[in-house]
């Protein structure tokens, strides 16, 4: 009979320490149309015109923009929202 392998459990902060930052990175495409991103982002972040607008920008103009940091879920979440309106977006951690 062998012993068991001692394992380690992480404290809380540790196991949300591992888990953040997760970010959403939407990538600009040559289908969707400005007016349409910039609803997407009020719907799916609830941001105001304003906010949406300068992140619409960030894609349009530099080819991709952070669209949201924080715990996995609630981004693979926001991922699955903007997959659904036709937006190429991709999450990782960092």
């Amino acid at each position: 009979m062998t012993a068991p392998a001692p394992v380690q459990v992480p404290t809380d902060k540790e196991h949300l320490k591992a888990d953040l930052p997760w970010v959403v990175i939407v990538w600009d495409d040559p289908v969707n149309l400005m007016d349409y991103v910039v609803f997407v982002f009020r719907d799916v972040f609830s941001l105001d015109v304003g906010k949406a607008t300068q992140l619409m920008l960030l894609v349009h103009n530099e080819g991709k923009a952070v669209v949201f940091s924080g715990m996995r879920e609630p981004a693979e979440l926001a991922v699955y929202r903007l997959h659904r309106y036709g937006l190429w977006a991709t999450m990782e951690q960092g």
